[in-house]
C-alpha cells in the first residue's frame, strides 16, 4: 500500500463526520465574543500585559526550558502556587500547563488499584480520558445525581470493593451552565470515606467570594481535591490544582503528566497571580457579568428557552445541521456563537452554546437574542 492509500480509511471517516453534519474545522475569531471563556474580559487585560512585561524586563525567560524536577522549577511558579493555596484556602496549590493534563494527571495518579472513580456523566473529556486510563475501576452515573453516586458507590462495596471511591464532578458544567449540588456530594463523600475532585473550570474567579470558586467552602479538607484553570476567568493559561500537601507532594513523586512534560512558562504563573490579585481587587467585573447573566435569562425565557443562571447558556436546537446552519447565520450577522455537537454533547442536543464574557455589552446582548429571535422563527 503506498501514496494516497495509506489516508484511505481517515478519509472516510471524515466524510463519514460530514454526513452527520459532525465535521470540524478551525475558525478564526470574528464578531462580538459569544464563544469564548474569557468570562471576566482579563485576556486583554492592561495590568496583566504589564505584569509579564515587567517579569520579561526582569529576566524571567519565555520558556521554563525543562520539567519541573529539572531545572524549569522557577520562582514564578513557586510564587503563583503559594499565592493561590492562600487564596482558594488549601493546603498546597500545584500548577499543570492546562485543564486537560491537570485533569488527566490527577486521575491516573491519585485514585489506585482497587479504588472506584464515579463520574457524573457529563464532567469534562479530560476526566473521562483520565479516569479510564488510570488504574481504578471507573462508573458513570446521571448527571447531578447525588443519589446515583451514593448508588454506585454501595454496589461498588457490595460487590466486594475495598479501596476509596473517588467523587468526580464540575462545580459548574461547561455545556450546560448548570451546577453540582455540592454539599450533598460532600456528604457522600464523607458518609463513604471518599474524596471529591471538583472540577472550578468555569466557576473560578466568578462565584465564591472574591471569586474562590462555589467550592470554596470545602477547600482545605483532607478529602477535597479541586482543579482551577487559568485559561478561563482568569484570562491566562495553565491550571492549579488544589489539595492536602500530602497529596501534591504524591503527584510531584509519582504523576508522569507532571514528572516528564516540559513546565508551564514562568510567564504564565506571573499572568495567572497577577489575575487573582485582579479578581480579588475589582469585584465590580463579577458584578457586571451577573448583569448580563440575568438580562440573557430574561431574554432567554422570552424566547421559550430555560435560563441557566449562569455565564453558560445553551440554546438546544436537537438536529446537528441546523445548530450548525443557526450558529453561521449569527456569525454572518457578527455575533460569534458556536454551535456544539455531539460527541461534546448527548445525541440529539446539539445547540448553540451563549458564553457571556465582558467583552460584550448590555447592548449586545439584546442584539444577539433579537437576531435568534428572528432566525429561530424562519
Amino acid at each position: 500500500m503506498t501514496g494516497r492509500a495509506l489516508l484511505d480509511r481517515y478519509e472516510a471517516s471524515l466524510r463519514g463526520l460530514a454526513r452527520k453534519s459532525r465535521l470540524r474545522s478551525l475558525n478564526g475569531r470574528a464578531g462580538l465574543d459569544f464563544a469564548s471563556n474569557d468570562y471576566l474580559g482579563l485576556a486583554g487585560n492592561k495590568r496583566m500585559a504589564d505584569a509579564v512585561a515587567t517579569a520579561l524586563a526582569n529576566g524571567t525567560p519565555v520558556g521554563a526550558t525543562g520539567s519541573r524536577l529539572l531545572r524549569g522549577n522557577d520562582p514564578e511558579h513557586e510564587a503563583l502556587e503559594a499565592k493561590a493555596a492562600s487564596f482558594f484556602g488549601a493546603e498546597r496549590a500545584l500548577f499543570f500547563g492546562g485543564g486537560y493534563v491537570a485533569n488527566f494527571a490527577v486521575l491516573t495518579t491519585l485514585p489506585q488499584k482497587g479504588d472506584l472513580i464515579v463520574l457524573d456523566e457529563l464532567v469534562h473529556a479530560s476526566a473521562h480520558e483520565g479516569a479510564r486510563a488510570g488504574r481504578a475501576e471507573v462508573v458513570e452515573v446521571r448527571h447531578n445525581d447525588a443519589n446515583a453516586v451514593e448508588d454506585a458507590i454501595r454496589v461498588w462495596r457490595t460487590g466486594g470493593g475495598t479501596g476509596r471511591a473517588w467523587i468526580v464532578v464540575e462545580s459548574l458544567y461547561s455545556m450546560d451552565g448548570d451546577a453540582a449540588p455540592l454539599n450533598e456530594l460532600m456528604a457522600v463523600a464523607d458518609r463513604h470515606e471518599a474524596f471529591l475532585f471538583i472540577d472550578e473550570a468555569h466557576a473560578t474567579g466568578i462565584y465564591g467570594p472574591e471569586g474562590r470558586g462555589l467550592a470554596h467552602h470545602l477547600e482545605g479538607r483532607d478529602n477535597v481535591v479541586s482543579l482551577h484553570t487559568s485559561g478561563k476567568a482568569l484570562g491566562a493559561s495553565g491550571a492549579l490544582v488544589t489539595a492536602p500537601a500530602v497529596l501534591c507532594d504524591y503527584l510531584v513523586n509519582r504523576c508522569r503528566p507532571f514528572i516528564y512534560a516540559t513546565a508551564p512558562s514562568p510567564l504564565m504563573a506571573v499572568a495567572s497571580a497577577t489575575a487573582l490579585d485582579i479578581v480579588a481587587d475589582e469585584p465590580e467585573r463579577r458584578q457586571r457579568l451577573a448583569k448580563l447573566v440575568t438580562l440573557s435569562g430574561e431574554k432567554a425565557l422570552a424566547l421559550g428557552f430555560p435560563p441557566s443562571g449562569s455565564q453558560i447558556l445553551p440554546i438546544i436546537v436537537g438536529d446537528n445541521a441546523r445548530a450548525m446552519a443557526l450558529a453561521e447565520v449569527l456569525q454572518a450577522r457578527g455575533f460569534d456563537v458556536r454551535g456544539i455537537r455531539p460527541p461534546t454533547v448527548p445525541e440529539g442536543t446539539a445547540r448553540l452554546r451563549i458564553s457571556l464574557t465582558l467583552n460584550v455589552g448590555e447592548d449586545d446582548v439584546t442584539a444577539l437574542f433579537d437576531a435568534l429571535a428572528e432566525e429561530w422563527k424562519q
